[in-house]
């Protein structure tokens, strides 16, 4: 055939000659595209530019400025990186290194147990910047795995990955390295470097530039304790300069509001060595917002329909067995304690319980929908390595609901769920969301073909209703169902994954879970999960750094602090005190044995919202001089007035969810 037909995203179709490429029809829509043009994807695949098209393919162009262009940008700067790593230490062995969210990384083994300095990095940047300048081209090719082995005769990662593959050991790790199918598909950018691949790749290192390498870890091979420990250089790489700039500058705010320093300076929790890595303790004034939290969360759940409940905190494994945790997640489990009446674990989630509360006796559609609510907590091994702050915790506590129905209530619900989801993030200060819906893997599912689809069609009609883009993910959904996530933007334009909607057609089938249906006969419910939070502690420790420690009103530990200017104005001040701690209020006061400017800086350190500071005017008129925070300074305000203020603002903000 000499003129290829090409369909192009829009549903429009271009005409090319046969032969042509990926890049030949980038070229033929316009300079600017051909220019901008990284890899392409044909009919679902990504691939090379250099691929030759065929007629009826469908192809889109990934350039550098979307979420698919930077991955593949900073997947080739991380080949560029192990290609400066084996040029500056003869003799390294290199792993393995993946694109990640922001970034990239690669592991390396150096000889005689060197590790890398900072000096070091600032001479591998150097490297890199030659091999950039250079412009050389990514080539990829195939070989056999016999002539992959010799390829990396002196590389024993790779020739692990290699042997993993071909043997059908192979695990994400080896897959992201080489892919599937017989051949091993490896890429050049030199004659002296070549890597395992599954590619694509840019088409020469004159698109790269725009990195910084930010970093050392350590980090062990597989990630297990048992295998070397490899040094991980961690790097960032983006379109342009400018949008490096603000990524660096995005890290430098991001430290300020590192949720670990701002606890400590804001006395709200401490991770004493004594409990355990992975481990907090709540001070008061963390402990007064966590308890702001949760009772917000008991309050939607009750005006929602939702019935408390309690469940131990751990269970004998014949549950995890009957559930399936010790099957499929037995590794992020505690492990076994010995009892003189058998096997008990901690446990690591709610539902296995739940499902045991719904069986407790015969239920009826009439029941149904059945929403079961717990603040709940659970523990679940983390490694060591991995344990950061609130975000990534050994024991935490999830506000976890359950909800049992029937197929047809199942639309509705989940429509439902999404708005009580979407209020509470609203309500905490979140409104920059990001929803994916992840669907069957057909090969790890289980379920008939038609409550697959219903769910689905379930999930996505209540995506539809609110009128949200969202992604879909195919074959990403656990084995047992399709579900939602939902990913918040914080205040320095983070994302955050917090809520989840599942759906589980598994845990009803394993627990015999049955409902009496209107013909009078049995029949299985639908099993929905869902926590808003996710987890208290992470929620609190994201909630924290969104707002770089400075909560709303509504929500700070201390909301106003009363300050008198001398000795002389103390008994006014602790009259104030008491009148608003009457109405609610959390209120404190600093006694005037310090200069007042530097307790009203004390408590600007302190993120307090309203500093109230009383002369000798204020005794006279009953007023306050009201300094806000991030506001001016207001002067003779009628105590009435400010408390009438202070009322309204919180009385807004703590009951928004509810109207």
């Amino acid at each position: 055939m000499s003129v290829l037909s090409i369909s192009l995203p829009d549903g429009s179709a271009r005409e090319l000659p046969a032969g042509s490429t990926v890049a030949d029809l980038a070229a033929s829509i316009g300079s600017r595209l051909a220019k901008a043009a990284l890899t392409g994807v044909v009919n679902g695949a990504e691939v090379d530019l250099n691929v030759a098209l065929a007629d009826g393919d469908v192809v889109s162009i990934v350039t550098a400025d979307s979420d698919a262009g930077r991955h593949v940008l900073r997947h080739s700067t991380a080949h560029v990186l192990a290609q400066a790593v084996t040029q500056l230490f003869p003799g390294a062995k290199f792993s393995v290194g993946p694109a990640i969210e922001d970034g990239f990384y690669y592991d390396f083994d150096l000889p005689e147990g060197r590790t890398f300095s900072e000096t070091d990095l600032v001479a591998i940047t150097s490297r890199m910047k030659e091999i950039v300048s250079a412009n050389q081209p990514f080539t990829r090719s195939e070989v056999s795995a016999r002539d992959a082995l010799q390829l990396f005769s002196d590389q024993p990662y790779k020739c692990e990955i290699i042997e993993r593959v071909t043997s059908g050991a192979a695990d994400g790790v080896d897959a992201d390295e080489v892919g599937s199918g017989d051949a091993i598909s490896v890429y050049r950018n030199s004659p002296e470097f070549v890597d395992l691949c599954r590619g694509p790749h840019v088409p020469t290192t004159g698109k790269l530039g725009h990195f910084a390498l930010m970093k050392v870890a350590g980090a062990y091979w597989r990630s297990s304790d048992k295998g070397p420990m490899l040094q991980r250089i961690y790097g960032t790489a983006w379109e342009s300069k400018s949008a490096l700039e603000e990524h660096l500058n995005r890290l430098i705010e991001a430290e300020k509001r590192d949720h670990r320093r701002l606890a400590v300076e804001q006395d709200l929790l401490s991770f004493p060595q004594e409990l355990g890595g992975g481990l907090a303790v709540w001070h008061p004034k963390g402990a007064i917002v966590r308890k702001l939290m949760e009772d917000y969360s008991r309050d939607r759940h009750q005006s929602g329909g939702y019935q408390f409940v309690f469940t131990p905190h751990l269970a004998n494994a014949n549950l995890f067995q009957t559930s399936g945790h010790l099957d499929f997640y037995k590794d992020g489990m505690y492990p076994p304690m010995e009892m003189d009446n058998g096997t008990y674990y901690p446990k690591p989630m709610n539902c296995p319980m739940h499902c045991l509360i719904y069986r407790g006796r015969q239920r009826s559609y009439r029941e149904l929908p059945l929403r079961l609510f717990e603040l709940g907590t659970v523990y679940r091994y983390e490694r060591a390595g991995t344990l950061h702050g609130l975000l990534r915790i050994r024991g935490f506590t999830q506000d976890d609901s359950h909800i049992f129905c029937t197929e047809d209530q199942m639309a509705d619900e989940i429509t439902s769920l999404l708005d009580f989801v979407l209020s509470v993030l609203r309500q905490f200060g979140f409104d920059d969301f990001e929803f994916k819906l992840s669907t069957r893997d057909l090969e790890k599912s289980v379920g008939s073909d038609e409550i697959w689809d219903k769910a689905t069609t379930a999930l996505r009609e209540a995506l539809n209703r609110h009128g949200v883009k969202y992604s879909v993910k195919e074959g990403d959904a656990a084995f047992y169902g399709p579900k939602i996530d939902i990913d918040v933007r914080d205040a320095i334009g983070r994302k955050w994954q917090l809520s989840t909607i599942q759906c589980d057609f598994n845990l009803p089938e394993r627990f015999g879970l049955e409902y009496i249906g209107a013909d009078n006969s049995r029949h299985r419910p639908i099993m929905l999960h869902r926590a808003l939070f996710g987890s208290v502690e992470r929620f609190f420790g994201v909630l924290l750094e969104h707002y770089g420690g400075a909560f709303p009103a509504w929500l700070a530990p201390v909301q106003v602090r009363v300050l008198a200017v001398t000795s002389q104005h103390e008994e006014y001040a602790q009259s104030l005190v008491k009148r608003m701690r009457a109405e609610g209020f959390r209120v404190d006061t600093s006694e005037a044995d310090e200069q007042l400017g530097k307790r009203i800086r004390s408590a600007k350190l302190e993120r307090v919202p309203f500093v109230l500071v009383v002369g000798d005017d204020d005794v006279k008129n009953n007023t306050v001089g009201v300094n806000p925070r991030g506001g001016d300074v207001i002067r003779d305000v009628k105590v009435d007035a400010f408390i009438a203020q202070l009322h309204d603002e919180t009385r807004t903000e703590a009951t928004a969810g509810n109207l």
